[in-house]
């Protein structure tokens, strides 16, 4: 099959419309990026109830994606598990091979926000797979984009950096402002955590105008998140970044974002913790690790902890409880497979003087790179260059 470039007509270089929502599709099809996901879900599961009445097996899986993607941004994890598969048996049954391809994306996204990075791997580039043979390259696109994200967020930058470039060249030619706002935020995140701040703040500078612009609050809302990061790191202003944090946090509220709405909570209370503020920065990481807990989110529960264990020891706690829980989170980033977030901990750890950490601290339990490589082949990436 051709490549992604070779497939579509190609917009005014550059050029990106309003942000739409694939994944809402038959009868959810007019619903906004926007919706209430609260909105969605409860829609879903009423025209999904009338699809199966009907017996329309397509329409069927169209609804049960919608129920899925909802369920899961509201970090109702087993409902969304539950949805996908639902939906992935019921698109097979009606031999509809995109439909089977959103079914294995929503799954394989599921499975990232689970810390199931292997299971994730192998759904997205199944996905990719099923989207290429249905011909809907719109699926194809997202579960590259998954694939990719999958390996950022394990710190894996070597292995994804030229797919994220790739990406948002492919986005910016067919004028996606959504997955243009994606690929930004994705590369600016890498530049961010290997210390380039100013290329990191201008593209997320760039992301947030083309999510304002496009009308994408989500990526508009994680865009600001970025922004801040960046302004509390490099420049030490928490002014700014507080502002910014809290217009994100009211575009997370209006949707629903649960997941987003806790990340932001978390990065506030980073912003507090570099401000020297660690009071309210351990009341800011402990509402997030609640709100992270609720949803079964384990790398957000496990970062939060790590804030907060910072937080604590700045208030007085006892060093040797303080590396005996940064032990413990060191084996639990490793377990998951964050190599970033297990140096965030060895750099606590120093920072607060309470290593070396006990126990073996053992290398982090990844996928290994022959199946990263075999997965990644399996999309034929080629086709973006």
């Amino acid at each position: 099959m051709a490549g992604l470039a070779e497939q579509v007509a190609t917009p005014e270089a550059g050029g990106a419309g309003k942000a739409s929502a694939p994944e809402y599709q038959g009868a959810l099809g007019a619903l906004s990026v926007n919706a209430s996901l609260t909105d969605v879900l409860a829609r879903g599961i009423e025209e999904l109830r009338a699809a199966e009445a009907a017996g329309d097996l397509k329409e069927t899986a169209r609804c049960h994606l919608a129920v899925a993607e909802a369920s899961r941004r509201l970090g109702r994890t087993d409902e969304a598990d539950r949805a996908w598969k639902a939906g992935y048996r019921t698109a097979r049954a009606a031999g509809h091979a995109g439909s089977m391809a959103w079914a294995l994306w929503s799954g394989g996204t599921l499975a990232r926000q689970r810390g199931a990075f292997r299971l994730a791997y192998r759904l997205l580039a199944l996905a990719a797979e099923w989207g290429e043979r249905g011909g809907d390259i719109v699926v194809r696109g997202y579960s590259l984009a998954g694939l990719a994200e999958t390996g950022r967020i394990q710190g894996d930058y070597a292995a994804v950096e030229e797919l994220h470039e790739q990406l948002l060249a492919e986005a910016r030619r067919r004028g996606e402002a959504r997955h243009t706002v994606w690929a930004l935020e994705g590369i600016a995140q890498m530049h961010r955590n290997t210390g380039a701040y100013d290329r990191a703040h201008a593209l997320f500078a760039e992301a947030a105008e083309i999510a304002e612009r496009a009308e994408d609050h989500r990526g508009w809302a994680w865009a600001l998140r970025g922004m801040a990061d960046v302004v509390s790191v490099r420049d030490g202003d928490v002014a700014q970044a507080l502002a910014l944090l809290t217009r994100a946090e009211a575009a997370c509220q209006a949707m629903d974002l649960r997941g987003a709405l806790a990340f932001n909570h978390k990065m506030r209370g980073n912003v507090l913790y570099r401000a020297g503020r660690y009071e309210e920065a351990r009341d800011l990481y402990t509402r997030a690790l609640a709100e992270f807990r609720d949803m079964t989110e384990p790398r957000g529960t496990a970062l939060s902890r790590l804030g907060l264990a910072k937080a604590r020891a700045r208030l007085g706690r006892d060093s040797a409880e303080t590396a005996a829980e940064l032990a413990t989170l060191r084996d639990q980033f490793n377990r998951i497979g964050l190599h970033h977030a297990r140096e965030m901990v060895d750099k606590a750890a120093a920072e607060l003087g309470v290593g070396p950490l006990p126990g073996p601290g053992t290398a982090a339990v990844t996928p290994p790179d022959a199946y990263r490589t075999e997965a990644l082949r399996a999309t034929d990436v080629a086709g973006l260059r």
